[in-house]
């Protein structure tokens, strides 16, 4: 089954998933799962007066051979597939309509009897093959013709070479080769004189993409600017002209431009189950049901806003009943704590994102690096919380009528209360044993100080981003604030909105701060170990990347380098390049600053990619086997993990049909 054809294989596997990709404008050539059965386009069908294979091309011969194949909803090209004998030279260009993969050409026509691996062992991953097997395609986009391989052909530059060489000498038009994968371009590239393009350039725009599928009614607001004029109710679905960071629970989202599937504000509606979708112009098309009851379904397939009814206070009534969730905390362990000496059982006392990422350093697992940090447990944030009567402060804002009721005034009332804890005095003891640890330990360093808190990556509720990060500081009186800061970030309005929904018990909230070496990224991302777009996939990885720090891509706002990588085949499909007018990098006086960035190149090399999911299958196997959410970054050529967290996502364990 895996000898496929490139046109099987780079073509008509891909609108399984393509329909969610071409948001980016950009291919996706190809999967190593079986081809879905609806690819193909309606198209003539097979002529039985035409021959099994020409071996010489004309345009009346590609019209005559060629199938069309479906590449999204509104594009379907024609192929014809060809092999290269590279025992005499000879182009077989083959029936595409008659013959489905290269394999029945080849043993039909007698020029083989391998089959199945051994047809796949021996002419698409050995050098010394006896023949190459490509797809010869009319691009309507380019208006051109383009030949291409299976992305996971193990090409070298004599190949290639060999291939333009012989379909130019028996072709009728010139020819152009289309890169299915970054390994197809760094040979291309070796090329000086061929012409060659990479997939992205082949494939329309589209205007639609489903971020996460889901049906839910609401009120529809639009957002033409952030912040927004008022804070939002719970019952909101919001169309954002500008991607937000975060946002507080809603029941719907859309959003009008492209950006990252991994970005916190998807995770956070993956998290919440509700539909969230990219509708180009949305806007526009749904302006007159602003403010109004609306149904909104997402599908693979579309969207759909309508006019509804509105929920009756009853049914919200009951969605507030539910039981309080209280979130475990060990508030006796006080020891500042190193990363390497933590274990995921400790996640009671550090935090999901600590104690995760402790198991992670002390695996050591191959070609991985955890940059040395340490923890500052829930009990002293307790301590402090204690000495200046915050608990109080809280109980007294629960219970305030106002408060309760709207959202303008909890917003304002949590930044008072974040104001009043970063400027609280600190602990002094502890104040002496964080600093002497950091003079010790990590002199002339910048640190990052992140939040590690008990009230994330908890069943259901990831918690992405609601938190607060304080990156590269540099400084005693800087890294105390910095503390406080994470400290004061439980209090977020996000974060507080977030938990109300989940029904999770805000005093029950304890942040530990994890103080971690910062180092100055060359590359950053988000990896998953499974495809966000086909959840049948069972081999895919998706990968994020931006040069420079990682801040951006969980950021959403900018398009970063998207690829799909099969460890199995050690094919990547590269989806999009990253949108890198600019990058983020540290400030020699704490922080970061932006400097100009290399847009539309590649961010990672093949063997960094290769590298990237051999790192995630490892550490997927240390979580027994969960999805993991992984934070990495390189420098210098090292790879550094930074995070690995469950990938939560509701339509996929409630096993929805995408």
């Amino acid at each position: 089954m895996r000898a496929f054809c490139v046109l099987c294989r780079a073509v008509r596997c891909h609108l399984a998933w393509s329909l969610a990709l071409l948001l980016f404008c950009v291919s996706v050539v190809g999967a190593q799962s079986v081809p879905s059965a609806a690819v193909d386009a309606a198209a003539p069908a097979d002529d039985p007066t035409a021959p099994d294979y020409v071996t010489r091309l004309t345009r009346a011969d590609f019209d005559r051979l060629a199938r069309l194949t479906s590449q999204g909803k509104e594009l379907a090209v024609p192929g014809v597939m060809f092999v290269i004998d590279c025992a005499d030279g000879c182009v077989y260009y083959a029936n595409s309509r008659r013959f489905r993969f290269h394999s029945d050409f080849a043993r039909a026509t007698y020029l083989t009897l391998d089959a199945g691996d051994v047809f796949l062992r021996h002419n698409y991953t050995n050098e010394r093959r006896r023949f190459l097997l490509g797809t010869l395609t009319f691009q309507p986009r380019l208006e051109r013709f383009t030949y291409e391989f299976w992305e996971g052909d193990l090409l070298t530059p004599t190949l290639l070479a060999e291939a333009h060489q012989r379909l130019t000498a028996t072709g009728f038009a010139p020819l152009t080769f289309k890169a299915n994968a970054r390994r197809h371009e760094e040979i291309a590239t070796q090329l000086p004189d061929l012409p060659w393009v990479r997939a992205e350039a082949t494939l329309p725009e589209t205007t639609f993409l489903a971020l996460n599928p889901g049906r839910a009614v609401g009120v529809l607001r639009l957002v033409e600017q952030l912040p927004p004029e008022q804070p939002f109710e719970r019952e909101d679905i919001v169309i954002f002209r500008e991607t937000p960071l975060s946002t507080t629970p809603l029941r719907g989202i859309i959003v009008t431009q492209p950006g990252a599937p991994l970005s916190h504000l998807n995770l956070l509606a993956k998290g919440w189950g509700i539909p969230n979708a990219y509708v180009k112009d949305a806007d526009v098309r749904f302006r007159s049901l602003v403010n109004r009851w609306v149904t909104l379904v997402v599908t693979d397939d579309g969207i759909t806003l309508e006019p509804a009814e509105q929920i009756t206070e009853s049914e919200r009534e009951r969605e507030l009943s539910r039981e309080l969730r209280l979130p475990r905390a060990d508030l006796r362990w006080r020891a500042l704590t190193d990363l390497h000496r933590q274990r995921a059982r400790d996640v009671v006392r550090f935090g999901a994102k600590s104690a995760n990422l402790g198991e992670v350093a002390q695996a050591r697992l191959p070609g991985i690096v955890v940059p040395p940090g340490f923890t500052i447990p829930f009990a002293h944030y307790k301590a402090f919380a204690d000495r200046h009567g915050i608990e109080a402060r809280v109980l007294a804002l629960l219970n305030d009528e106002q408060f309760h009721h709207d959202p303008q005034t909890r917003q304002v009332e949590l930044a008072k209360l974040r104001d009043f804890i970063v400027a609280a005095p600190f602990d002094r003891a502890l104040r002496r044993a964080v600093l002497a640890k950091v003079h010790r330990e990590y002199r002339g360093r910048g640190l990052f100080v992140r939040s590690s808190t008990n009230a994330e990556d908890l069943p259901d509720f990831s918690g992405a981003g609601l938190y607060t990060t304080v990156p590269n500081v540099i400084g005693d009186e800087a890294l105390i604030t910095a503390i406080k800061t994470v400290w004061a970030s439980i209090w977020n309005f996000e974060a507080f909105e977030a938990r109300e929904a989940a029904r999770i018990d805000h005093l029950a909230v304890y942040p530990a701060v994890l103080i971690q070496e910062g180092i100055n990224a060359d590359s950053a991302g988000v990896l998953i170990t499974t495809n966000p777009f086909d959840w049948r996939d069972a081999e895919g990885l998706y990968i994020n990347a931006k040069r420079g720090l990682g801040l951006r891509v969980v950021e959403g706002r900018r398009i970063p380098e998207q690829i799909i990588y099969r460890p199995q085949s050690d094919a990547a499909l590269v989806l999009t390049r990253a949108d890198d007018e600019t990058i983020l990098t540290f400030d020699v006086k704490g922080g970061v600053r932006e400097v100009a960035g290399v847009p539309d190149q590649p961010v990672l090399t093949a063997d960094l990619i290769r590298r990237l999911g051999q790192a995630a299958l490892a550490i997927e196997r240390l979580f027994s086997g969960e999805k993991q959410d992984i934070e990495w970054l390189t420098y210098r050529g090292q790879l550094y993990i930074v995070q690995s967290r469950p990938f939560i996502d509701r339509n996929r364990r409630l096993g929805a049909v995408r």
